[in-house]
Order: structure tokens, then sequence, then C-alpha cells
């Protein structure tokens, strides 16, 4: 299906001229300068200067590990602002739609009920796969964009490649699959596939695998006109200093990051193991994340005395295809223990 993204470009957007900062338009050697071109205070307290708009230095070590260029790289304040930025740069309000797949990641349906566009719904299978044929149904002359969220939040699992595959090739609009828990999965991100499909975008994070959820930075990662666009209607200091700071020194680590999710793995396979002995779970869904969904005989109830043991999870069962479930977040092994030990003592 030949895709033409200047056909879905808000028209608003493609003519509007973008703001050029102070740090945009000056883009030299930064040694020995004078900078009298902000307005910023003078005096010297490592955050008195604005940050780099495009994050240049914290672009090209991520792009090292991604193996991608920086050009397909844009960052936002968290993930909601890289969704919340692709919906305003391709969505018309009142007019267009987005397709989403329940139960999933609920900023989609947050931020498209924010800036006035409709959303509809295709619930995923019983085996929490996408059904390929009735979102391509859906579909219609006014859907911008489709939502993948793989590994898919509260369910945990990949989506197959053959149904990713299927819709990316069958939509002539954006799909944005959205990996924040890839880094967990057995398969590779969609990110080398780039370049094969143009309406493709990969959202990623580094609250996740890289525990910095504090520091809120989300990656977007799609062609270098798609990012161009986003570029253009961007807060200009999106990402503040601080974060690009924190950001660049865990990515110069970035072996204490493979260990962590090795640790990860590692743990959830023993949290799996350990929860088949419970007398009231009932079901261990597979995971590719950093946490099982697990069905019991009365989620809202072993929530409560969860609550009451000191141990905090979240309880899902008011989620499509998730009754009675909860989602538990892999921890450190003492964690885990604490989890274990009280849901033992509940039976």
């Amino acid at each position: 299906m030949s895709f033409n993204l200047n056909k879905i470009v808000r028209e608003n957007v493609a003519n509007m001229k973008a703001y050029s900062s102070a740090r945009d338009e000056f883009t030299g050697a930064t040694n020995d300068m004078v900078f009298l071109d902000a307005n910023e205070n003078p005096f010297e307290n490592g955050v008195n200067r604005y940050p780099d708009p495009m994050q240049k230095t914290v672009k090209s070590e991520l792009a090292k590990i991604k193996e991608v260029a920086q050009e397909n790289i844009l960052l936002g304040n968290g993930s909601d602002e890289v969704i919340d930025l692709i919906l305003r740069a391709f969505c018309e309000p009142k007019e267009d739609n987005i397709i989403t797949l329940p139960p999933s990641y609920g900023m989609y349906d947050v931020s498209a009920n924010l800036n006035n566009i409709s959303i509809k719904e295709v619930p995923l299978k019983e085996n929490f796969q996408p059904n390929v044929a009735k979102i391509l149904e859906t579909v219609d002359a006014n859907t911008k964009v489709i939502f993948l969220c793989s590994p898919n939040n509260p369910s945990g699992n990949l989506f197959d490649y053959a149904n990713v595959k299927a819709i990316v090739e069958g939509f002539n609009g954006l799909v944005v699959v959205d990996e924040a828990y890839i880094d967990f999965a057995s398969e590779p991100s969609w990110v080398a596939r780039l370049e094969k499909h143009p309406n493709l975008i990969v959202s990623q994070t580094m609250s996740k695998a890289f525990g910095m959820a504090g520091i809120r930075l989300g990656v977007c990662y799609a062609s270098v006109e798609i990012i161009a666009v986003l570029n253009k209607i961007k807060p200009p200091y999106n990402v503040n200093e601080l974060t690009q700071q924190k950001a660049l020194e865990r990515l110069l680590a970035y072996e204490d990051v493979q260990e962590e999710i090795e640790a990860v793995l590692v743990e959830r396979d023993n949290l799996e193991i350990a929860l088949k002995e419970i007398s009231f779970v009932e079901k261990i869904y597979p995971s590719d994340a950093n946490f099982l969904l697990v069905k019991v005989d009365d989620a809202t109830k072993r929530y409560t005395q969860l609550i009451e043991k000191g141990i905090v999870v979240r309880n899902r069962t008011t989620q499509a295809l998730c009754e009675n479930t909860l989602r538990f977040t892999v921890g450190t092994i003492k964690e885990n223990v604490a989890l274990m030990k009280a849901l033992k003592e509940l039976e």
C-alpha cells in the first residue's frame, strides 16, 4: 500500500513555521564563547543555561545502542508527550480518529480525548493478539493512527510479527508500535524495520529497563520526515538539562542496564514458578515484559488483602479480557520474597 506522509499531516502543521530558539540559531562550537543571546541569568550554577533543544549528546549515545541514525530519533517529556505530539501533528480535531486495542495502555485514549479525536476500539483476541482482519475492516477515511502496545500492557505479551506486519502494510496511515517493555522481550525491536516501513513509528522509554522513570524521558523512532514534523511542533526545550544529564550518565553505563535486565528476567522466571504454587492463582499469562499478569479467584479481594500486608500490586479486573487479574511487577529478590510470603499467608 502506498503511503504519503504529506496527505496525513494536518494542514495547519504543514504550513506553520517552527519556533526558533536562541540555541537553535547558534550551532557552532561552544568553547570560550560568551553567550548573550538568550536572556539567561549569567551566573553559572549548572542549570542557568537553556538545555540543548535537540538533545544531540543524548541522541548520539542512544543511536549507538539502538543502531539507528540520530535523525530518526525524537526525545520527549516521557512517552506521553510523544503520543500527544503524534496526535496533534496528524489528527484533525473533531474529524479524525485513532484505533486502539484494549486492554492496552490508557494514555492513548486520554491524549485522544484531550485533543478531541475519536477513538475506535478493536479488542484483542482471547490470547491477547490483535484481530488483524477486524482492525483493517474498522479503518475509514479519517483513521490516522493505529496504536499497538507490544509487549502489551497489561497482558505482557509480544504481538506476533506477522500480525504487526499485516497491520503496518495494510494501513495507509501511521502505525505506532509502543515498545516500552521491549528490552525484556525475546524478539528484536521494530526499530530495525523503520527503513522498510515509512508509516511506522516506534515508541520506547527510559522508564522501564533503564530504571529512570523519575526523569521522564520518552523516545520516538521514525523516518526523517516524520521526525521533522514532530520537531516542528514540540516545545523548544521539552527535555530539561537535568534529565539530559541523568540520561547520558545511564546510557554511558549501558552494561549496568543490561545486567539489571538479566536480573529481572531471572526473577521473572522465579516468580512465575513460585506463583504456580499459590492455590488461588488460576492462570499466569506469558510475559515478555518486567511484570506478570495473573488470574486469581477474586482480584479485588486479594488486592485489598495484599495492601493490608504492605504489598501494592495493580488490580486490572476492570480492563477488557482481564477479569479477576492482578499485575505483579517483578521486583528485587527481597521484594519478590515479601510478595510470595504475603500470598502464602492468604491461602
